[in-house]
């Protein structure tokens, strides 16, 4: 089979000239942070966070309606006028099917990558592509299966619908030795690993895993989704949509995330914005000096990007479900930009949440750094034989 790629997809350069250093997450377009979905003003959000220089957008088909809310976004008319599909960067997922089913067989993937471009292209799916797609939750999983989707995804590159490859969990440890066997296994590395609430305010696992083993192990990009915990880390706690209580955290860390957003808002800050600015700035380093990250500015459109050197800086996932949320996101985002690039009051800024934070990690006591179990104890995976 053909290396070359059809000429619907751009070129094929290295990840980390092509992944934005930001990217809008979609997973709170779901019932499991929303109890109707399809009532968020999405097209408002997509359309201000592409206006806005926020070029990329990370979703799964996992996430219930999120696929098509965002493609029905991206083809409107009114965003198509501004934004072809070269400008932005798509990322989906394979292989969770629900909480319980998993499917990482070559008939599955490519039924699911073939309805992801469906649903992310609209009328355009014959010309789709995706820019990154990620084996979902690799933990739940084994590392046979993680290796049987990664080559049937590299078929899938190969045939112009795929252009970069990764793997997506929560133990950082389980994803590092899964980059190490996948190069091991095929001589290639993956382009991207994604790592989900454990770079945060209440967890820095991330900053604390053997980064060189990633690094040597070849993977392009590390990205830092969940800045906030999947919800802990804000004044409300944990969100709870139609599907009930599913987040993993224990009453006692809920506990401590509650008295440190108390904490906050007693001192008239606001925990959510303390914790998105310290994951955002923090990981835009550790990620950049390691290699591992994006030399893609924030704002420069995928068709636009030129050769050249640029400062490499880490990439991050941010999920929001109101324009509300987005602005505030945009603002800290622009405030930490604005300090890298020297202003006084931002810079200031940035001092006043590192201290903070870290007194915010003080008060948690035991559940700072804590990590849960997942699988979770008491998971039982049940058979792909209901319908998907």
């Amino acid at each position: 089979m053909s290396s070359a790629c059809p000429t619907n997809t751009p070129p094929r350069s290295p990840i980390t000239e092509r992944i934005p250093p930001l990217a809008l997450g979609t997973a709170t377009f779901n019932n499991q942070y929303n109890s109707s979905p399809e009532t968020l003003p999405t097209l408002s959000i997509v359309q201000h966070a592409l206006h806005s220089g926020l070029l990329a957008f990370d979703t799964s088909p996992y996430y219930g309606p999120a696929e098509a809310i965002l493609g029905s976004a991206l083809t409107h008319p009114s965003t198509l006028t501004h934004f072809p599909r070269p400008s932005y960067f798509l990322t989906t997922k394979v292989g969770r099917i629900s909480s319980t089913i998993f499917d990482y067989s070559p008939s599955w993937v490519r039924q699911s990558i073939g309805r992801s471009i469906s649903r992310l292209h609209g009328p355009n799916a014959d010309s789709g592509y995706l820019d990154l797609v990620l084996c979902h939750d690799v933990e739940f999983v084994t590392p046979a299966e993680v290796l049987t989707a990664v080559r049937t995804l590299r078929e899938l590159r190969d045939e112009g619908k795929v252009r970069y490859i990764g793997i997506s969990g929560y133990p950082v440890d389980q994803l590092t030795t899964l980059a190490e066997m996948v190069l091991e296994e095929t001589g290639e590395p993956l382009d991207a690993v994604m790592s989900y609430a454990n770079f945060t305010v209440q967890n820095k696992a991330l900053a604390m895993a053997p980064l060189v083993r990633i690094r040597d192990a070849g993977v392009g990009v590390v990205l830092n989704a969940s800045p906030l915990g999947m919800g802990l880390l804000r004044k409300n706690g944990v969100p709870v949509g139609d599907m009930d209580d599913w987040h993993p955290a224990p009453a006692g860390l809920r506990a401590a995330c509650a008295k440190i957003a108390e904490e906050m808002e007693a001192l008239g800050e606001n925990l959510a914005a303390v914790a998105i600015r310290y994951a955002y700035e923090g990981w835009m380093q550790i990620a950049g000096l390691w290699g591992l990250g994006t030399r893609v500015p924030f704002g420069k459109r995928q068709d636009e990007l030129g050769e050249g050197e640029r400062k490499m800086k880490g990439v991050s996932v941010c999920g929001v479900s109101s324009f509300e949320e987005l602005q505030d996101t945009l603002e800290v985002w622009k405030s930490i930009q604005s300090a890298w690039e020297g202003r006084e009051e931002d810079a200031q800024r940035r001092e006043r949440n590192r201290a903070m934070v870290s007194a915010l990690r003080g008060s948690l006591g035991e559940w700072v750094d804590y990590t849960w179990e997942s699988p979770g104890e008491g998971f039982v995976r049940r058979e792909v034989e209901q319908e998907k």
